[in-house]
This record gives C-alpha cells, sequence and structure tokens, in this order.
C-alpha cells in the first residue's frame, strides 16, 4: 500500500460521483414508485374504501422514528469518528458522502428483497428508514478503515457492500425467518466483521509512519463525546424503528433504555478498574457506553424483561471495554487488523453477544408469556410451524450466516479496493485531512502537496 501513489481526486471523484448517480436516477425512474400511502391517488382511494383519515398514514407513526434514526446516521456515526486529531473534516464529510450514496442505493437493493411487486419497487416511510439502517452498517465498516482510504475507495466500499447487506438481511430474515428488529446481526455483526476484514486486506505494514496522527487531541475528544451523546439519546429509536406498532415498540424502546443505562455504569467502572491509576479513558466512556444499546438490539422486541435488559447492557460494557483496553492491540500487532475506530469492540463482540441474548430470550418464549402477542414477535411460533427451541436454533443460524458474508464479502471487496485507481494514501500521509481537503493554515496540520503529474507527492509542515 505504500510506495508512488495518485491520490489525485479531481478526476477519479467527480467521474465516479456522477456515474453512481446518474446510474441510480436510471434505476430510479424505471423501477421506484410511491407506495399506497405516499401516492395522491392511491392513498385517497385507501380512505375511501377503508374509512380512514389522514391520521391513519403510516408517516404519523414513524416518522419521528425515522428522524432520529437519521440524525444517529448523520450527527451520530459523523462526530463520533472525530476523535482524529487531523481528520476531522474527513471523518463528518466522508461519513456523509457514504451516507448520501448508501441511501439512495440500498433503497433499489431492498427494494428489490422486500418491496418489489409488478415489476416495480414500492417506497414510503418504512423504506427510507431501512434505507438508513443498511447505511448504518456500512458506516460502522467505514470506521475500521477510517483515515487509510480515499473517498473513491469509500464509495466503492458502500456500492459492494449494500449489495451484499440487502442479500445478507434477506436471507436471515426471510429464508432463515430469525428476528433481529434492532440489527444485533444484520447490522452491527455484519458492519463490523466486513470492515475488519476489509481492514485486514487493506494492512499497511508501515503504518507506524502516521501513528503520530492516529491520536486525539482535547477538542477531537469533545467533538466524538457529541457523536456518543446523540448514539445513546436516539438508540431506543434505531433499535425500535421498524417493529409492530403498540406493545412491541414500547417494549423495545424500553429495554434498549435500561441496556444503555446499565452499559454506561459499566463502562465507567471498567475503565477506572483498568487503569493503574483509577482514571478514566475517553475512548471507552465514547465507544463502549453505547454497547448495550447493540446487545439488545435482537431480542429488544422479545420479553427480555427490564432486569433482563441491564444484565445484558453491564455484559456489553464490560466486555466492551476489555476489547479496547486488551484486545485491539493483539488484533492490531499479531492479526495485522488496523481497527481504526475499534469497531470489533463496539459493534463486533456485541453483535455476537446481542445474537446470542436472542437466541436464548427466544428458548423461553411461550404462550403463558406471550399471549396473543407470540404473532408479532415469533410468528411461526404462533403459527405452530416451529418451536421455541428450534427458533433459538435458528437464531444461531443467522449468525452464522451473517459472520459468512461479512468475512467472505469483505475479502472480496478488500481486494477490489487495493486497485491503484482508487486513490488510496500513501503509509505515510493516513490520519490527515490535507491530503484530500483545501485545510485553513492552523498549527499541527501536515500539508501535502500532489505534484501535476499525480504520481508523486511531497509533505511539508
Amino acid at each position: 500500500m505504500s510506495g508512488s501513489v495518485s491520490t489525485n481526486m479531481r478526476v477519479k471523484l467527480p467521474v465516479f460521483c456522477f456515474l453512481l448517480q446518474g446510474i441510480t436516477i436510471l434505476l430510479f425512474a424505471v423501477f421506484v414508485r410511491y407506495d399506497t400511502e405516499t401516492d395522491a391517488s392511491a392513498w385517497h382511494e385507501e380512505m375511501k374504501n377503508h374509512n380512514l383519515t389522514n391520521a391513519d398514514n403510516d408517516f404519523y407513526f414513524r416518522y419521528a422514528s425515522f428522524q432520529d434514526v437519521h440524525t444517529m446516521i448523520f450527527i451520530g456515526f459523523g462526530f463520533l469518528m472525530t476523535f482524529l486529531k487531523l481528520y476531522g473534516f474527513s471523518s463528518v464529510a466522508f461519513n456523509f458522502l457514504i451516507a448520501a450514496f448508501g441511501l439512495q442505493w440500498s433503497t433499489l437493493i431492498q427494494g428489490f428483497f422486500h418491496g418489489f411487486s409488478n415489476g416495480k419497487i414500492h417506497v414510503g416511510i418504512e423504506s427510507m428508514i431501512n434505507a438508513d439502517f443498511c447505511t448504518g452498517a456500512v458506516l460502522i465498516s467505514f470506521g475500521a478503515v477510517l483515515g487509510k482510504t480515499s473517498p473513491v475507495q469509500l464509495i466503492i466500499m458502500t456500492l459492494f457492500e449494500v449489495t451484499l447487506f440487502g442479500i445478507n438481511e434477506f436471507i436471515i430474515l426471510n429464508i432463515v425467518g430469525a428476528k433481529d428488529a434492532g440489527g444485533s446481526m444484520t447490522i452491527h455483526t455484519f458492519g463490523a466483521y466486513f470492515g475488519l476484514i476489509v481492514s485486514r486486506v487493506l494492512y499497511r505494514p508501515h503504518l507506524d509512519k502516521s501513528r503520530q496522527r492516529e491520536g486525539s487531541v482535547y477538542q477531537s475528544d469533545l467533538f466524538a463525546m457529541i457523536g456518543t451523546i446523540f448514539l445513546w439519546m436516539f438508540w431506543p429509536s434505531f433499535n425500535s424503528a421498524i417493529t409492530a406498532h403498540g406493545d412491541d415498540q414500547h417494549r423495545t424502546v424500553m429495554n434498549t433504555y435500561y441496556s444503555l443505562a446499565a452499559c454506561t455504569l459499566a463502562t465507567f467502572a471498567m475503565s477506572s478498574l483498568l487503569n493503574g491509576e483509577g482514571k478514566l479513558d475517553m475512548v471507552h466512556i465514547q465507544n463502549a457506553a453505547l454497547a448495550g444499546g447493540v446487545a439488545v438490539g435482537t431480542s429488544g422486541e422479545m420479553m427480555l424483561t427490564a432486569f433482563g435488559a441491564m444484565i445484558a447492557g453491564t455484559v456489553a460494557g464490560i466486555i466492551s471495554t476489555l476489547g479496547y483496553k486488551f484486545l485491539t492491540p493483539v488484533l492490531d500487532s499479531k492479526l495485522k487488523i488496523q481497527d481504526t475506530c475499534g469497531v470489533h469492540n463496539l459493534h463486533g463482540m456485541p453483535g455476537i453477544l446481542g445474537a446470542v441474548i436472542g437466541a436464548i430470550v427466544t428458548c423461553t418464549a411461550t404462550a403463558d408469556i406471550y399471549g396473543d402477542g407470540m404473532e408479532d414477535v415469533f410468528p411461526l411460533i404462533f403459527e405452530g410451524k416451529r418451536t421455541a427451541s428450534s427458533q433459538a436454533i435458528y437464531q444461531i443460524v443467522a449468525l452464522v450466516v451473517a459472520l459468512g458474508f461479512a468475512i467472505i464479502g469483505g475479502a472480496i471487496v478488500g481486494f477490489i479496493l487495493r486497485i491503484p485507481i482508487f486513490g488510496s494514501p500513501a503509509d505515510t500521509q493516513c490520519f490527515e485531512d490535507a491530503i484530500y481537503w483545501e485545510v485553513p493554515e492552523e498549527d499541527g496540520h501536515t500539508h501535502v502537496i500532489v505534484n501535476s503529474d499525480d504520481h508523486e507527492q511531497q509533505t511539508q509542515a
């Protein structure tokens, strides 16, 4: 990855952006149409035929959750990654770029699997939420390669990962028949391990030449905490956004709420415990405190109970903090996985934990506990097609499917991203805004000069 590289984006970035946007617009023109609740004629006909009012439109039930999820995607994830002291522009803006393309492409990919009828994809508020979910998985992967990839590489990664996400999600939800409303498996596990494998394939043996820029400063960590707080506040909406109305959505919000709270206390406790002087590490607080939301992504809509959610959150906080302290350095030095944001600790391990918790809670599902609510949470058990035990096995099968797609897909996409035309930065120029941005003159920034021949580069302090 080191040596003479071509990072000039003047032609590459416009070509890829316009090309992919043009293709997307064409596909939208051919396939995408408003759904019944969005189309002017169809909705008014629906109101007449079923004695409905505008207040019955799903928009009014889902839009608040959509806004919360949207805020998480663009502000939460974006600012969470601003901890790098010289990579703030790229952290927020490349997050913006990935999400803007990802939500369009995922509308198409998910639409072909979930909203395709009569040769058309029908979109509404729920498809917008699902598109944001898919984008969230890509942003998790982005965290693993943060600072080491070009914007063109990130767009190409989004193109392929969104496609794989749609296939993986369809298999897990529709063929395996697993439950995963908050995406512990489909979003967090898949996104984390996909990104980790891409990072491994893009391994930089001489990244130590850029390590001095990988750290944070006081202000960058403070900005990152803004992302943490936004994610923490809105995570109950993320887990509950597409669950069934009524008790299911209410229960998911509550379980996530208590899991996050317990996870935060566990994170503070572990961070202090692991430091010889008892001081807190901001990296732990920024990230591990969110693991409780991941850990109840699968089981949130189930009858987990409030104290069960607290146990899940506590365990998630403990393992996530331990991961940042002990596992991340091992991944880097032994397995050659350079995980910039520690997505393995925030999304990977808690995602697997969430899948296991979901399987355990599924085993306890009985008619006495769920009553008629079984139809919403476990429709196959309600219909007598599966027992609670068999459904739990399928939950684990879904986890294996997610890991398989992440590992194999990440490896393939990683090798694609190694193609030199995509403008990967050299080992000496990682974690640096100035290689891709016009950066205001400030002390501490390294300014990168790209020669007109687009092949040689110099750096000056």
